[in-house]
């Protein structure tokens, strides 16, 4: 057909630049956009007239800008035919799915039913087989996606970026077992032991009313996050008594309450304001003058203790500030709700019990130019190969921020798309890998098809009978335990979000290089997911729904904080008082499993009862 091609340029009076690649692009073309050698021709003619190119000579440079041309050409005529279609932006390459409509008319009647029969099919009818038609239309959208989109062309597939504890870390997939993953079947290993799951905060419900946050309960909620605070220094006596903060006095007092600024913009050393309780300071602010101190690190919303006097009763001179909840001695994980998958487990104290495998991604799930979601289906090949007994995947699932969804050109209801590439790839999941397989979803603030509100409740999503017990929805943020190993998660960016309000002077004789430690352990300091106030714009933060779901009961072994900042794992110190022994909390940013076009990150760890003996790897998926 090369030669078919060849043929109609030269009758036209173009010649081809001797340059094989040309001609196999042109292939390309007609195949992709169903074009005879001839059309081909017709439509580079336009091109040719349009853009006023010069010379009759085909060359390499002049196939990107004919490229794009095709493309448009392609959907605004799917447009005009039939506006229901989905069609690709100009940004994508060759992503046309569309099945031609005249070899299914006798099959199906329209073309939004051949759709719906393709991918919009019931659970009950997921294990069905396929007909001829729909295997060789799923085979041709597979090819035409590894072969065309920049994510399938990708070179270095599942490379590790970062390792912590590498001494300890297992032997890695080879490159034969990772050339293998490309095979149609996978090869079937070991089965792993089942992980065990519990629980530990189901609020906000998923039937929640939200939009009905009041003045009065974020004023209440700030309170009592001060009185909380007051109350834990109290319980230790570590600083005497707190005081009211806005009187004058010439002796050093001990104050507690939150940092403000005292206008709309980002914090200074000049507009810091401590706001007191109503308890002891009726909720008024006093200036805080913090030139004595070597070293600080706030942000709107932290509750601090502060150590100073204040002469005048204008301005508090601090010459320390706590940044960290003391720990209480009632500190404990609330009541947790067993899932059914674990009607058998008796809990246990044995280290021996604290082992588990886990492979953590956060979304979006697919690149910017196409929702065919391949890094989703590239990460459950790698699952299958590494036997994770746990498998964390967070939100966006279904991203507002998704080009196509955000032109609303996209011809599917936002919950067809969450269960058909989502939910249906996690199920067949799950039936490969067998009982013994675990997923938790945690949703985004970003998910079209959720609840746009913050905290978020879990997905309500009815699974089938054979994996309801595999698959658990968890909602944002979450707390639970597995194999006696507590997880700590939300989906908030608030890592990028305090690192853009947080104002910081450090001493030479700290170590000032690790800020994203210093933003971790702030959250573990405050004991909240969302310590930031007022939040960031774009947060719908709702403190009438669930305010105890910020809060962090106790320092969770694994943190996990998706963000867009650099991915990273890290064992942090998390001192809680100054007469107890720093905690051990381990610390996960997987980045994002997707970043525009290409491929992202995830994390793939082995915990073993600490962090010193567990070993991590950020792995380029």
């Amino acid at each position: 057909m090369e030669q078919e091609i060849k043929a109609e340029f030269e009758s036209s009076g173009f010649s081809v630049d001797d340059d094989d690649q040309i001609l196999q692009k042109c292939l390309t073309y007609c195949i992709n956009y169903k074009l005879s050698p001839s059309d081909l021709v017709s439509n580079w003619e336009i091109y040719y007239l349009n853009r006023q190119l010069n010379g009759l000579k085909l060359e390499n440079a002049h196939m990107d800008g004919f490229l794009s041309y095709l493309q448009n050409e392609t959907k605004q005529k799917i447009i005009k035919e039939d506006s229901h279609l989905h069609v690709y932006s100009s940004d994508d390459v060759e992503m046309l799915l569309g099945d031609d409509h005249d070899s299914t008319v006798g099959i199906l009647n329209t073309p939004n039913s051949q759709y719906k029969k393709l991918h919009v099919d019931t659970y009950n009818s997921v294990s069905t087989p396929k007909t001829k038609e729909n295997l060789l239309s799923s085979k041709d959208a597979t090819d035409i996606s590894s072969r065309i989109t920049p994510f399938g062309q990708r070179i270095s597939k599942f490379s590790s970026q970062f390792v912590f504890n590498s001494e300890s870390v297992e032997n890695r997939l080879s490159g034969q077992e990772l050339n293998d993953m490309e095979d149609d079947i996978i090869r079937r290993v070991q089965t792993t032991e089942r992980c065990n799951l519990q629980v530990h905060n189901l609020q906000p419900q998923s039937d929640c009313r939200f939009m009905y946050d009041r003045t009065k309960d974020r004023f209440n909620y700030l309170d009592n996050r001060i009185r909380k605070h007051a109350n834990a220094f109290t319980s230790y006596g570590l600083y005497g008594e707190p005081s009211d903060a806005t009187l004058a006095s010439q002796k050093n007092t001990f104050a507690v309450g939150m940092v403000c600024c005292d206008g709309e913009g980002h914090l200074n050393e000049k507009s810091i304001l401590m706001q007191g309780s109503t308890e002891l300071s009726g909720g008024r602010r006093v200036r805080l003058d913090l030139q004595k101190l070597a070293h600080f690190s706030l942000f709107p919303g932290q509750v601090i203790g502060v150590e100073g006097h204040n002469p005048s009763g204008h301005c508090l001179i601090a010459t320390k500030v706590i940044d960290y909840l003391p720990s209480s001695l009632d500190d404990d994980l609330p009541p947790a709700k067993k899932l059914a998958m674990d009607q058998d487990y008796q809990p246990t104290s044995s280290n021996d019990s604290r082992v588990l495998s886990l492979l953590i991604a956060a979304g979006p799930f697919t690149t910017t130019d196409n929702l065919l979601f391949e890094p989703l289906k590239e990460l459950l090949a790698y699952a299958s190969r590494r036997q994770p007994q746990l498998v964390i995947l967070m939100g966006p699932f279904v991203d507002s921020d998704h080009p196509e969804i955000k032109r609303g050109t996209v011809d599917r209801v936002f919950d067809d798309i969450f269960h058909v590439e989502i939910l249906r790839k996690l199920h067949d999941y799950t039936k490969y890998m067998g009982p013994s397989a675990r997923v938790i979803l945690l949703p985004s603030i970003r998910d079209a098809h959720h609840d746009f509100v913050f905290p978020q409740p879990a997905f309500d999503i009815r699974l089938p009978d054979d994996i309801s017990h595999q698959i658990a929805c968890l909602p944002n943020p979450g707390l639970f335990s597995a194999n006696e190993i507590t997880f700590g998660c939300c989906t908030i960016d608030i890592l990028k979000q305090l690192s853009g309000e947080e104002i910081s002077r450090t001493s030479t004789d700290t170590m000032s290089g690790d800020r994203m430690g210093r933003l971790v352990t702030h959250i573990l300091g405050q004991r909240s997911y969302y310590p930031l106030y007022p939040p960031s714009l774009g947060v719908p933060l709702d403190l009438s729904l669930a305010p105890e779901a910020l809060d962090i009961p106790l320092i969770p072994d694994i943190l996990i904080l998706p963000s867009d900042l650099s991915p990273f794992v890290k064992a942090l110190s998390h001192k809680e008082n100054d007469a107890e022994a720093a905690t051990k909390c381990m610390c996960v940013n997987p980045g994002r499993l997707a970043k525009g076009i290409g491929g992202g990150t995830f994390v793939e760890l082995h915990y073993n009862s600490e962090p010193e003996k567990s070993n991590a790897s950020i792995i380029r998926i």
